[in-house]
């Protein structure tokens, strides 16, 4: 076993990030860690943030990740990025997924997408980009996206090692397993 690690997911609603972080937490509870997930749902069906913590190990006893304590961050949106980057630790990693989803603030004109935001991260932490959405679209099923960062950090944090194809035989539907695992192995190659 190892030492607690620290995975926060970060989207907005309706791309997944919840259903990534339950495959995630399901396969390493099946695999003998001791798991603890918590959710965030800021009306994420209208586009609203939604954050998924998960934090692994011989035994964790709080689902919550404070600030700085985050060994990588998963982003499904660029500025979801920004905004959590405070919850990493300074040698931690970001994946970010290569895609603007303004919010309904910003859609509405109350906000206004921050401008140079890639480059505002990677001037701070260790980050790599990924066109994840594309990706997904190329495989077939855009809605595989979330698959697709979901191999991207299991490559990120060294977890090849369990049985993927089968922890997500174990969590999706039937008729979706094989355009997923495919996903699995594109976020895989990635990074």
């Amino acid at each position: 076993m190892t030492a607690t690690k620290n995975i926060l997911l970060v989207g907005v609603g309706g791309q997944g990030t919840i259903t990534a972080s339950k495959i995630l937490s399901n396969g390493l509870v099946a695999h003998g860690y001791d798991v603890k997930m918590a959710e965030i749902h800021g009306m994420s069906q209208r586009g609203g943030a939604v954050v998924s913590q998960v934090r692994y190990g011989e035994k964790v006893h709080s689902p919550v990740i404070d600030e700085g304590e985050a060994d990588i961050i998963i982003a499904f949106e660029m500025m979801e990025a920004l905004r959590w980057l405070g919850h990493l630790k300074p040698e931690g990693k970001i994946v970010i997924n290569n895609y603007k989803l303004p919010s309904v603030r910003i859609n509405s004109g109350i906000d206004t997408y921050p401008r140079n935001v890639l480059e505002r991260i990677r001037d701070k932490v260790h980050t790599t980009v990924i066109d994840a959405s594309d990706m997904a679209e190329k495989l077939g099923n855009r809605k595989t996206m979330n698959v697709v960062l979901l191999g991207a950090l299991i490559k990120s944090m060294a977890l090849e090692d369990l049985p993927w194809e089968n922890i997500i035989r174990d969590n999706v539907k039937e008729k979706f397993i094989d355009i997923n695992i495919q996903a699995l192995k594109a976020g895989m190659t990635a990074v």
